[in-house]
């Protein structure tokens, strides 16, 4: 369970390259037996959550059979069993990162909490929850994870405009990527209009990595056994295991391009952040692959990967760092280029990911909630 920091800390040569990194991964146990503590002591400086972290950690152990029952015997419904004991958690990891958080001004130091899934394409209901997520965690190294659906843009703009710190999930696209991009300056802008304090809110846009692969190379497969050619088939061959990285890289073009822009220059006058890009799934799904690929070839300044625990673990025991991100950012067209050519669909490819991810997580939730509900009916009984 990223035990391994002690014995390599590779996180401070990440840091040295601008990178930080959040640990995917949250769980009481970590939490009561201060292994959460070690790994910040480490140099993980951010953790982030979801439905099926969740779903896990209350499912897998029992370390919240306590709260379980003195919640059921007063019969309270499970999505608010759920609520209170993640939340419980979320404010534990936070106060145990306000250290951090103190120490680079608001740079890092972050705990992200999910608004429900099911509310992906619900913008009244994504702001009030998100809203009352803020207002119970009352924290300032909090933040409100809202998926980058059409729904998700204008909440996005709005929650920012409000002061509330916003991880913007579920990207796939470079356009969906842009999109965020300007609903996080318009917040902005929307708030220094009011007159209010730019230099307290934060943002990161958390690009999806090595699912866009997963999908991508099945395609190719695909072409390669529809044609009988060789030296098609051997081009082919050669553009896997290459969109995801290059989709990303392409990212981290836009968004040097975005916050050099004379757009953000009054901003950033007034104290504002830019938006972080933060690398999401970059666990190697492909056995195929070198199991630390995504996190090697993404290191750069002004970012941050979020590993789970299995590949936080593997970059700490064999991970080689090198300012990777910024190698071939030039090339990055001629890639996508190459895939569009070979018939790759990455628009089609990028829009069924989002929908895939967001209908995946929804059902994880809807999964937690069931299960906290046969739990409960164990316990109370």
């Amino acid at each position: 369970m990223a035990t391994k920091t002690a014995e390599k800390n590779v996180l401070v040569d990440l840091a040295a390259q601008g990178q930080s990194i959040w640990f995917d991964n949250i769980e009481r146990g970590l939490i009561k037996s201060g292994a959460l503590q070690h790994l910040i002591d480490s140099g993980v400086v951010g953790i982030t959550s979801n439905p099926t972290i969740f779903e896990k950690a209350i499912t897998g152990s029992a370390n919240y059979d306590d709260d379980l029952h003195q919640l059921g015997t007063t019969g309270t419904d499970a999505r608010t069993v759920f609520q209170t004991v993640a939340l419980q958690d979320i404010a534990h990891a936070a106060d145990l990162l306000r250290p951090v958080y103190d120490r680079t001004n608001g740079g890092d130091g972050y705990v992200s909490i999910e608004v429900s899934p099911t509310l992906a394409h619900d913008l009244a209901g994504t702001l009030k929850e998100a809203r009352e997520l803020w207002s119970a965690l009352s924290r300032p190294n909090i933040m409100i994870k809202v998926p980058a659906t059409p729904e998700g843009i204008p909440a996005i703009r709005t929650l920012i405009g409000e002061g509330i710190n916003v991880n913007v999930t579920m990207i796939f696209a470079l356009d969906n990527y842009r999109e965020v991009a300007n609903a996080y300056l318009s917040g902005l802008e929307d708030r220094a209009a009011a007159g209010e304090a730019l230099d307290r809110v934060a943002s990161v846009a958390s690009i999806f990595v090595s699912r866009i692969d997963v999908a991508v190379d099945a395609l190719l497969e695909k072409r390669i056994a529809e044609t009988s050619d060789p030296v098609k088939q051997e081009e082919l061959r050669g553009l896997r295991g290459k969109a995801a990285i290059a989709n990303a890289k392409a990212a981290y073009k836009a968004w040097q391009e975005i916050f050099a822009d004379s757009r953000f220059e009054p901003l950033k006058a007034k104290g504002a952040h830019n938006q972080r890009l933060l690398w999401a799934s970059t666990g190697a799904k492909n056995p195929a692959y070198r199991d630390v690929l995504y996190v090697e070839e993404l290191i750069g300044p002004d970012t941050v990967d979020t590993m789970p625990p299995a590949t936080l673990d593997a970059f700490v025991d064999h991970g080689r760092v090198r300012p990777s991100l910024l190698e071939g950012l030039d090339q990055t067209e001629d890639t996508l280029g190459a895939l569009r050519a070979a018939g790759i669909d990455l628009d089609g490819v990028m829009q069924k990911l989002q929908d895939d991810g967001v209908a995946a997580f929804a059902k994880s939730f809807e999964t937690l909630l069931g299960a906290i509900e046969k739990k409960l009916d164990v316990i109370t009984s």
